[in-house]
């Protein structure tokens, strides 16, 4: 063998195992992306607490929404600790479903109708207090949850919207078969805007499920999550990738099947988006996509010129409130 054939080798020995280094580097550093933002490795993980306390918006809305919750007597410390009562208007409720036992109370106004609030990655029922107002003024009754692995309810991995979509169609029926609720709306906010569509796109999905208000609804998680990486100036390439090969994995969910780009023509109940302007997450563009694709016959954007993502209301709270219950309630133009 030639001097530069030995050469030859070892510089492609080292490129070899430079590749296979920096593979197995990326791998690790996915996994412990995946675990830091998608697996809830301890209790305290994405509990009944404000997830930002640092961030002041976050703080306020937390707060803000506590106070609605004990004007209708909830008691916050047992809430948090997870104990189930019945004080004032707010009732604690339990269900199973798929082996999961979840969590989440329910805000009984003597409507016939009722809302399911689903909040985004990381939050429990807690932080959907701040945006029950608006339904209260609206004319709906209000159930807050707690999804898969987030507060009290059971669960180590969030499934990104897939199961999720069928708990919340089982609290459907509860409301409407024990409560008495005629017809259910869902708000969904970011991924929880993503479980709406798999509920009103879901073959087994019941009549009584009637709208949706949707607020910063993505055209993917993959999308999405690829934003939270470079707003938080993370690389995103190979790392989104395989984060997303990790969720299929552990959770069963393929991120390319549940698009709500993909299925949101398949959704005919009337379909309320909620957008910011400037929302970095779920771009506006985004939502103008989506909005031209939904299969409803009634549909609309409100759009808003300021506010963070999932922040909207904290910027705006009467438009905002005002919006909701003038597209719920289409006939009367006021709420019930």
């Amino acid at each position: 063998m030639t001097t530069l054939g030995l050469i030859l080798i070892i510089i492609g020995a080292l490129i070899v195992a430079g590749g296979l280094f920096w593979l197995l580097f990326m791998w690790y550093v996915s996994w412990r992306v995946f675990q830091g933002t998608l697996v809830r490795t301890d209790p305290s993980v994405w509990a009944r607490a404000c997830s930002e306390e640092t961030n002041k918006e976050q703080l306020a809305m937390w707060n803000e929404g506590l106070a609605w919750a004990k004007s209708h007597g909830t008691d916050i410390e047992a809430t948090q600790k997870g104990e189930m009562k019945k004080s004032g208007r707010c009732e604690d409720l339990m269900i199973e479903n798929e082996g999961f036992k979840l969590y989440g109370q329910y805000f009984d106004f003597g409507c016939k109708r009722a809302v399911i609030i689903i909040p985004g990655r990381c939050e429990s029922l807690m932080y959907s207090y701040f945006f029950a107002p608006a339904y209260e003024k609206a004319g709906f009754n209000v159930l807050v949850i707690d999804i898969r692995a987030h507060g009290m309810s059971d669960g180590k991995y969030d499934p990104v919207g897939v199961g999720e979509h069928r708990d919340t169609m089982k609290w459907g029926q509860l409301l409407h078969d024990k409560y008495g609720n005629e017809e259910i709306w869902i708000h969904g906010i970011c991924m929880g805007a993503n479980t709406g569509v798999l509920i009103l796109t879901a073959p087994e999905c019941p009549s009584f499920f009637k709208g949706l208000v949707s607020e910063g609804m993505y055209i993917s998680f993959k999308e999405n999550y690829r934003q939270h990486m470079i707003y938080d100036h993370h690389p995103t390439f190979p790392i989104v990738n395989m984060v997303m090969k990790l969720v299929k994995k552990h959770t069963g969910t393929d991120v390319d099947a549940i698009k709500p780009i993909d299925l949101i023509d398949k959704v005919h109940v009337p379909v309320l988006f909620i957008a910011g302007r400037h929302d970095f997450y779920s771009k506006a563009d985004c939502t103008v996509m989506l909005y031209e694709k939904c299969g409803a016959l009634r549909k609309e954007i409100a759009w808003f010129e300021d506010g963070n993502h999932s922040h909207l209301r904290f910027a705006h709270r009467e438009e905002f409130d005002n919006v909701i219950r003038v597209f719920t309630n289409p006939e009367e133009g006021q709420a019930k």
